[in-house]
């Protein structure tokens, strides 16, 4: 079988994310983006990147989820200056914390969880999701999200021939001539 150009599967996908933020769901769709780039940075779309990845996107959004929840609380107990002291303490705590966990091979690949967590914020502060401003429903709409743009990523490197820059071929050509 033939494949078609990665830019034409790529842009085939890119093109699904239209549909799938106009559902009710209001999903953020540049999260698939996110992570459909991010796998390819990893090394692509492999088993052994699959498996890093997924956790660690997991636990960056629910971290991300964990802070929010936390200043929502902080804000019924403290104000001005208080507050924000109260803010850096949950900050730095639960993010360290995060961080820590990539210390456990399961976890270890720590822009994973960056991926999550930012996809969080973003999803969070834009009001995108089912219920715009809820936090738990913005964790719900961008793991989805995120979830998907590794998948997206897959289809792309399965169904899509990717090009070689004529500098690669010709280094190709030269290393094939010298050992000949």
């Amino acid at each position: 079988m033939q494949k078609l150009p990665a830019e034409i599967v790529a842009s085939l996908l890119a093109v699904t994310t239209i549909f799938i933020s106009m559902t009710a769901f209001h999903f953020p769709p540049w999260a698939i983006f996110i992570t459909w780039a991010a796998t390819f940075a990893a090394g692509g779309p492999t088993s052994a990147v699959m498996k890093k990845f997924y956790p660690t996107m997991a636990i960056g959004g629910f971290f991300a989820c964990a802070i929010v929840v936390c200043f929502k609380i902080a804000s019924q107990y403290f104000t001005g200056t208080a507050y924000l002291i109260a803010e850096c303490v949950i900050l730095f705590t639960l993010n360290a914390t995060m961080m820590s966990l990539g210390r456990i091979s399961t976890f270890s690949f720590i822009p994973g969880m960056f991926f999550g967590f930012a996809s969080f914020f973003a999803t969070y502060f834009g009001k995108f999701g089912p219920i715009p401003g809820d936090p738990y429903a913005a964790l719900f709409a961008s793991l989805a999200m995120n979830a998907l743009g590794p998948i997206y990523a897959w289809i792309t490197a399965t169904f899509g021939a990717h090009h070689h820059h004529a500098a690669e071929e010709h280094a190709s050509s030269q290393v094939k001539e010298a050992v000949s």
